[in-house]
């Protein structure tokens, strides 16, 4: 089975977020970057249990610079077969689907999996975006995937239940909270992470479809008003009169 993982970099949750360029633009200096956990900890993972079960290869694959190299060499120390960065600073999602897509059409990938969202733009855009662009089914919000021949078996959490899928290989599949459990790398995958292979290929020249107008910080928190609990007309009063919620 050739199963391929897109993997994205993202901000360590504690990182302090600040912009430049008039607000356009995320600031990285003093930021400690980690593999976007939803690739990680489920795409990833989820990915290397198919493989180990069914055999074959698995494949990393990023779209940004040289600093990406960092988070790819942590997910082949937790065990992929190979890595691939394609060479481009992208700038929107349609951007990096559409080079991902590129790449998982020419080399004819069984299985596309990638976290359903990233912690840091929470747009759960690219899966979709490369799925359509590679003319293949694509589930978002797996909980849990199974593989048996060319058919996948898919859950995802729905509103009062669980929704069971099916998808014939190739697919794209985007995976959430309960797909696989979180591995931590070994010395001995830390140590074969270095000579694993880490590839760069030029990017196809994807145009970018949107442009980062601006950025905001959320507004300060304010203070915090303590009610008596007795005093339950108080309460109800502020939540109607003050914080307008009811």
């Amino acid at each position: 089975m050739n199963i391929l993982v897109c993997i994205s970099k993202a901000p360590d949750t504690t990182s302090k977020i600040t912009f430049t360029d008039g607000n356009t633009k995320f600031n990285e200096d003093g930021v400690q970057f980690i593999v976007n956990p939803y690739d990680e900890w489920y795409a990833l993972v989820r990915g290397l249990e198919l493989k180990e079960t069914l055999g074959g290869k698995l494949t990393i694959i990023s779209v940004g610079g040289a600093d990406y190299e960092p988070i790819l060499r942590k997910a082949l120390a937790i065990g992929a077969d190979e890595a691939v960065r394609i060479d481009a600073n992208p700038t929107d999602s349609n951007q990096v689907a559409a080079e991902l897509a590129n790449y998982a059409k020419a080399n004819n990938f069984d299985l596309v999996l990638l976290g359903k969202e990233t912690i840091n733009y929470n747009g759960s855009q690219v899966g979709g975006m490369m799925a359509a662009m590679m003319d293949v089914a694509y589930v978002s919000n797996a909980s849990k995937l199974d593989v048996a021949g060319t058919t996948a078996s898919i859950e995802r959490e729905k509103q009062g239940g669980t929704e069971v899928l099916e998808a014939q290989l190739p697919c794209v599949i985007s995976a959430a909270k309960g797909m696989a459990e979180q591995r931590i790398p070994n010395m001995r995958g830390i140590m074969a992470a270095r000579s694993k292979p880490l590839n760069v290929i030029a990017a196809s020249g994807a145009a970018a479809l949107t442009e980062t107008v601006s950025y905001t910080l959320p507004d300060a928190k304010g203070a915090v008003k303590l009610i008596d609990p007795e005093n339950v007309a108080e309460l109800v009063n502020l939540l109607h009169n003050e914080a307008k919620v009811i």
